[in-house]
C-alpha cells in the first residue's frame, strides 16, 4: 500500500472530511467575527485585548491554512501532495498549537497581574508590553516549529494516514529530547502557570472582597465583574487544554509503548477532538458577552440590508473580549445598590 493512502474505511474518510469541513467554517466564522468586532472597535480597545485578538488570529489560521488540505485528503482516501504537503501542514499545525498556547498562558498571567492591581486605577498595561508579548507568542511558536526542519524532531504522517504531526513513533529512540522538551515547555508548564494564576485570581478577588466589602459598595461590583472574566478566561483555557490532553496521552502511548498497537480508527478521534479547538473561543465569547452578541446580531442585520443600530450603552460598548472595557470612575461610584450592568467588564491596563 503507497504511504500516504488511508487506512481508514472510504465511508470514515468521507465523514472525517464532512466533520472538518463543518469545524473549518464554525472556526472561520466564529473567529472572524472577533477579529472584525475588534477592528471596529480598534479605536476604543485597551492593550491587553491585543492577546485575545491574538488566540482569535491563531485560530484562524489554523482553520484556513491546515483543514482546506485535510478535507480534500479525506475525500481522496489519501494524503495529497506528499511530503511537502506533510511536513508543511505538520509544521503549521505545531506553529498554531504552541502560539495558542502561549497566548492563554501570557493571558493566565495578565489576569493575574491585574487581580493585585484591583484598587490601583493609576496601575496600567502598556501597548508597548502588550505588542512584545504578542510578538514573542509568534517567535516562540515559529522557534519550535521549525526545530524539526533542522533536525531536531521530526514531521510525518499520522497512522490513520489523513493527517500529518509530529512522528512520535518514530521520535522513540531519536529525537527523545525533543519530545521532553516540547511536552515539558508547550504542555506540562503552560498548563500549571494556567491553573496557578487562575487560582491566584479567584483568591485575590476572595481577599480583596473581605477586605473592602465593609468600607465600600463599589469594589464588590468590579469583584463580580472580575469573576465574569475569570470564568471565561478559565473556560477558554480548559477548553484548549481539554481538546489537546486526549492527544498529547495517544503521542505519549505511541512513544512509550508500540504505536502500532493503536487501531487507526482509534488514533483518528483525539486528533478531530484536538482540531474542534478552535471553535469554542468564539463561542464561549457569544454566550458569556451580551456585548458581543450584540454586535454580532447587529452585524447580521447590516448584512441582511437593515440599519445598523447605534449602542445605547456606554459601558459596554467595547466589551466583546474577556479582556477589559472600560468602567468610568464616575459610573462605578454610583449608588450603593445599583448593579453594572450584566455585560459590562473591567478594564485590564
Amino acid at each position: 500500500m503507497d504511504l500516504y493512502t488511508s487506512t481508514l474505511s472510504p465511508a470514515l474518510d468521507i465523514g472525517t472530511g464532512c466533520y472538518l469541513l463543518v469545524v473549518a467554517i464554525l472556526s472561520a466564522i466564529g473567529n472572524l467575527l472577533v477579529i472584525v468586532m475588534a477592528v471596529k472597535k480598534s479605536s476604543r480597545m485597551k492593550p491587553p485585548e491585543l492577546l485575545c485578538v491574538n488566540l482569535a488570529v491563531t485560530d484562524l489560521g489554523a482553520a484556513v491554512t491546515m483543514y482546506p488540505m485535510a478535507v480534500a485528503s479525506a475525500w481522496s482516501h489519501r494524503w495529497l501532495g506528499g511530503d511537502v504537503t506533510c511536513i508543511y501542514y505538520g509544521l503549521v499545525g505545531f506553529f498554531f498549537g504552541v502560539a495558542s498556547i502561549m497566548n492563554l498562558t501570557i493571558l493566565a498571567v495578565v489576569r493575574f497581574i491585574v487581580s493585585l492591581n484591583l484598587q490601583s486605577p493609576n496601575y496600567k498595561i502598556s501597548w508597548t508590553t502588550v505588542k512584545i508579548m504578542v510578538m514573542w507568542i509568534w517567535l516562540y511558536g515559529l522557534m519550535w516549529a521549525l526545530l524539526p526542519i533542522l533536525g531536531w524532531g521530526r514531521y510525518g504522517l499520522e497512522p490513520f494516514g489523513l493527517s500529518c504531526s509530529l512522528t512520535w513513533g518514530q521520535m522513540k529512540n531519536e529525537g527523545f529530547s525533543f519530545v521532553v522538551a516540547m511536552f515539558s515547555l508547550n504542555l506540562v508548564m503552560p498548563a500549571i502557570i494556567i491553573m496557578c494564576c487562575y487560582f491566584g485570581v479567584a483568591i485575590n478577588l476572595y481577599f480583596t472582597y473581605k477586605k473592602t466589602m465593609n468600607n465600600s459598595k463599589r469594589v464588590p461590583n468590579i469583584i463580580k465583574l472580575h469573576r465574569r472574566l475569570l470564568k471565561i478566561a478559565v473556560l477558554m483555557s480548559i477548553g484548549f487544554i481539554g481538546c489537546w490532553a486526549p492527544y498529547g496521552l495517544m503521542s505519549l502511548w505511541s512513544i512509550l509503548k508500540d504505536s502500532s498497537s493503536i487501531p487507526p480508527e482509534v488514533s483518528l478521534l483525539p486528533c478531530m477532538f484536538a482540531k474542534s479547538s478552535t471553535v469554542y473561543n468564539p463561542m464561549i465569547y457569544y454566550i458569556f458577552s451580551q456585548s458581543f452578541q450584540r454586535e454580532v446580531k447587529q452585524l447580521c442585520r447590516w448584512c441582511l440590508g437593515s440599519n445598523l443600530c447605534n449602542d445605547s450603552n456606554g459601558i459596554n460598548i467595547n466589551s466583546i473580549y474577556m479582556a477589559s472595557s472600560e468602567i468610568k470612575p464616575e459610573v462605578a461610584a454610583r449608588t450603593t445598590l445599583q448593579e453594572i450592568p450584566e455585560s459590562s467588564t473591567v478594564i485590564m491596563h
